[in-house]
């Protein structure tokens, strides 16, 4: 009897389990089928269900690159070879009118949620963010992620790479974690926060928890290897433990942002290859990309505007330098190419493997000119606004891309690398900034092997596309929130035929007010700011000027129709208002440096104007943004510390490294103050005496000279009360240190002085370490170049 209604229990289960309520998340707990008896003998148990998704939902690999212009890989015609990318597309489909927002944490935030960006609250970056609803970045519960509505529905989801969505002032160890990864619906992220990292040295956290690299660059780390690596042992792991269980994979490597960080092997491909110049190599990609067929047969190449110097006017050096930067990109991009590829090949040996749906977005935007007009080895001093002449650049030509520089090629490059369009990423009002390749590859469904795909299409179509394929409906409320509609649609009937219907027919562009609006296959725009000027704010948004292109019968937008067709101007810029307050685009901001300084929450709610800070052993990977900011002022930093009878040595506090930064530490017995003033000048105060075993206060003074922005001062080096050191710094670093950390206890990531290896972790005790800020005394005009320096920094990491 008991078994027979096990059986029955069982196969209603069977008949059922395809029939369940998705409308909201959590999904609905089961109902207890079993019998409750008095003794076991004659009960029947029933377990809870747990989530499953629809029968024969696939499983779902998402790869992002970031800062990849539409003319940049080969499979799309570019320069740059990338195999792994054609092998995709060889089996899978080209999408060639496919669109990104223009500039990274909106794209990745539109990506996640399926909604234009302002309406997740990403209007912009986080480091400009503002009290308004579209542009605080803090993306909304309202908006539940890929992540959350795929968990919920019985996938494993994995975060890999980069996480620009978590906004700066939530980014420490005091949280909040709502906007982490983990908070947002997946289950397991490893990964950085923020617009990028140093490749050899990143920051990295394990879910919430910061870790380190495994081993050193001199051992051969690279991020890139290491991240795979780790996606490629959670999809293996998890198809172990239940090869029935889908999981859905976000893949999104730091590359090709800067810092451009090639290996020597891969970079040492390329000698020799771009000598012809950005010019040459813009005309041979468009003559490559007529060949394959990703642009149409009547395509214009639009041409060199007035902000890219002619290669032909450079010198011999200047050709020689910048040649090197783009093989040094070129190499960077095929690595990641190769890193994408093992990933792939691990995915194509899963038993599963035919019903896994691919999508790789070459680029969260446009190729990025924020090289500037010459590029650079060291990004953090160019950004602190201390440009390095050619002739330095020059000295260390052979390093580039190496793990003593921070490279970033010449905005030639980035104009390149759009081609067939005009302008390069942050531009949301042309296509070199927003029109990014997509490659589709789903082998159970997918038949037209090497299929184009000319759709209008966008980053916000990916997540219905996903939900539509998994049979998994869009929720109305998540964890008791109500869902705002998304505004993407599935575009799963483009994979079986090229003549598919327009899916979408109407799409607005808006980033820093370089907006666009594209209707029923016209486009009107208005370029407003320029990426290497944000400290210019235009305003006078009327007078900005429109073009209007006719993108049916003109693909690279070469001719504008505006003054032939001023009523149809005139109907589209009226489309884009109504678009604009839909999605709520308003309130424009053209603000650069005011607008970088803008109140910002802080860590946990602290006071923003904090001159006292106190720490303990082992606080590290705190980010600058939320450490104490002892620049262009004087400050003291008392530690107390405990000697051991043998040994002491180690990092009492550390924050920055290679690029600039400061140490405290303790070497051979004598307390260190080392000051890194962007490798050009390297202050070292060693201590007069040996440290007493034991306990022991330690301080450093620096009396701040004032008078300006990134000034000198005396430093002062001090055990119990008695000073032991005393020297100048004639210059400090005004604006920021870069991208590394603060940290007690250990100098994390890139070390601040090569007298040592880090972490060099402090072998003694640590009590405390307390610092007292003195007054910051700026000048208005100080005041506005400080902020031209944080504008120019946040801008580089996007």
């Amino acid at each position: 009897m008991a078994v027979a209604k096990k059986k029955s229990v069982a196969r209603k289960r069977t008949a059922t389990k395809d029939q369940v309520d998705r409308s909201s998340l959590p999904l609905p707990e089961s109902k207890f089928k079993g019998v409750v008896a008095k003794t076991y003998v004659n009960s029947i148990p029933d377990w809870p269900q747990v989530p499953k998704p629809p029968d024969g939902a696939p499983n779902v690999l998402v790869i992002l690159l970031d800062d990849v212009g539409f003319g940049q890989v080969s499979t799309f015609g570019g320069p740059v070879p990338t195999p792994s990318l054609d092998r995709l597309a060889s089996r899978g489909l080209r999408y060639n009118r496919f669109h990104t927002t223009a500039i990274c944490g909106p794209s990745r935030a539109a990506l996640l949620t399926g909604r234009n960006h302002h309406n997740c609250g990403v209007g912009f970056l986080a480091e400009w963010a503002t009290g308004f609803p579209s542009y605080n970045n803090m993306i909304p519960k309202s908006t539940a992620t890929v992540g959350a509505l795929l968990k919920g529905n019985g996938y494993n989801t994995g975060w890999f790479g980069k996480n620009h969505n978590t906004p700066d002032w939530e980014s420490s160890v005091a949280g909040p974690f709502d906007r982490w990864p983990t908070g947002m619906g997946f289950d397991y992220f490893y990964g950085f926060i923020g617009g990028e990292t140093n490749q050899y040295y990143p920051v990295l956290f394990e879910n919430t928890v910061a870790v380190e690299p495994g081993k050193s660059p001199e051992e051969g780390y690279h991020f890139l290897t290491d991240m795979t690596d780790r996606a490629i042992n959670w999809i293996h792991y998890g198809k172990s433990v239940a090869p029935q269980k889908p999981f859905f994979c976000y893949f999104a490597p730091g590359a090709a942002h800067a810092p451009h960080h090639s290996p020597k092997e891969w970079k040492a491909k390329f000698k020799g290859k771009f000598d012809a110049g950005w010019d040459a190599v813009r005309e041979a990609t468009y003559k490559r990309q007529l060949k394959l067929g990703v642009i149409p047969p009547d395509t214009e190449l639009t041409p060199r505007p007035e902000w890219v110097e002619p290669w032909d006017s450079l010198s011999k050096n200047e050709k020689k330098l910048y040649a090197a930067f783009m093989e040094n990109y070129a190499g960077y991009l095929s690595f990641t190419d190769h890193e994408c590829g093992r990933l792939l090949k691990a995915v194509q040996e899963l038993p599963d493997a035919d019903n896994t749906l691919i999508f790789f977005i070459v680029g969260d935007n446009g190729a990025s000119s924020e090289g500037g007009f010459s590029g650079t080895v060291n990004e953090v001093m160019n950004l602190n606004g201390i440009p390095s002449s050619l002739q330095e650049n020059m000295k260390i030509l052979k390093d580039i891309g190496g793990p003593d520089t921070e490279p970033h090629y010449p905005l030639g490059w980035a104009w390149s690398g759009n081609a067939p369009f005009q302008w390069v990423k942050q531009v949301a009002s042309h296509l070199g900034g927003s029109r990014n390749p997509m490659v589709v590859a789903w082998p159970a469904k997918i038949k037209d092997h090497g299929g184009v795909r000319t759709q209008f299409t966008h980053l916000i179509d990916v997540v219905p596309t996903i939900l539509n394929v998994a049979g998994i409906p869009q929720p109305k409320s998540v964890d008791g929130v109500k869902q705002k509609p998304m505004d993407g649609v599935s575009i799963a009937s483009t994979f079986a035929s090229p003549d598919a219907k327009p899916v979408r027919e109407r799409q607005y562009f808006e980033i820093f007010t370089n907006r666009a609006i594209y209707d029923k296959g016209w486009i009107a725009c208005a370029q407003h700011t320029l990426p290497w000027r944000q400290d210019v704010a235009p305003g006078h948004w009327e007078k900005d000027r429109w073009e209007l292109y006719n993108l049916d019968e003109d693909y690279s937008e070469a001719n504008d129709l505006a003054a032939r067709y001023p009523a149809r101007l005139a109907k589209m810029k009226k489309i884009f208002d109504e678009e604009a307050r839909k999605n709520h685009v308003y309130p424009f901001d053209d603000r650069g440096a005011e607008r970088l300084s803008v109140p910002k929450p802080s860590p946990g709610g602290a006071d923003p104007n904090r001159t006292k800070f106190t720490y303990y052993a082992n606080a590290s990977r705190l980010p600058e943004t939320a450490a104490p900011n002892t620049k262009n002022r004087s400050h003291r930093i008392t530690a107390v510390i405990e000697m051991p009878a043998r040994g002491g040595e180690g990092v009492i506090v550390a924050e920055g490294g290679k690029s600039a930064g400061f140490a405290l530490y303790v070497q051979k017995g004598r307390l260190v103050y080392h000051y890194n003033y962007f490798e050009r000048v390297r202050t070292n105060l060693v201590s007069s005496i040996p440290l007493p075993v034991g306990k022991s206060t330690v301080t450093m003074e620096f009396a701040y000279d004032g008078g300006g922005l990134g000034k000198g001062g005396e430093v002062t080096i001090a055990i119990n009360k008695k000073v032991v050191g005393k020297t100048r710094i004639e210059n400090t670093v005004a604006g920021r240190f870069g991208i590394d950390t603060f940290g007690v206890g250990s100098d994390t990531g890139s070390p601040v002085t090569d007298t040592y290896k880090p972490p060099y972790p402090f072998t003694g005790k640590i009590d405390r370490v307390d610092i007292q800020l003195g007054p910051m005394k700026l000048s208005p005009a100080d005041e506005t170049k400080l902020h031209e320096m944080h504008t120019a920094f946040a801008g580089s990491h996007e």
